[in-house]
């Protein structure tokens, strides 16, 4: 079993930064990728950013030159940065990877781990 934390949520006043930390643990033989969603109140759950295992990323339009996704493989767990902050930006945040595991038979599975969310507000 694998579990994602996420930690770093909270108030802050737009314009201002917040840094997202989401970290992964259990039984754990490689991480792939690794992805930032977020969902506002009556909205749809949505992509923020995505970070491949060899670092190439990847930005929703509305985040773009803002936010950054970063990881540090060493300790199993993925960065959002994020500048700028605005109003609309107030969601709760949720961690997302793909996890390969070594089961008991020795083979490998792969599965899709969610984190259970921080909730990030923007408010004067």
């Amino acid at each position: 079993q694998v579990q994602l934390v996420e930690s770093g949520g909270g108030l802050v006043q737009p314009g201002r930064s917040l840094r997202l930390s989401c970290a992964a643990s259990g039984n754990i033989f490689n991480i792939y990728d690794m992805d930032w969603y977020r969902q506002a109140p009556g909205k749809q759950r949505e992509l923020v950013a995505g970070i491949t295992s060899d670092g190439r990323t990847k930005y929703t339009d509305s985040v773009k030159g803002r936010f950054t996704i970063f990881r540090d493989n060493t300790k199993n767990t993925v960065y959002l940065l994020m500048n700028s902050l605005k109003f609309e930006d107030t969601a709760v945040y949720y961690c997302n990877a793909g996890v390969a595991s070594v089961e008991v038979s020795g083979l490998h599975k792969v599965l899709d781990y969610w984190g259970e969310g921080t909730l990030v507000t923007v408010s004067s």
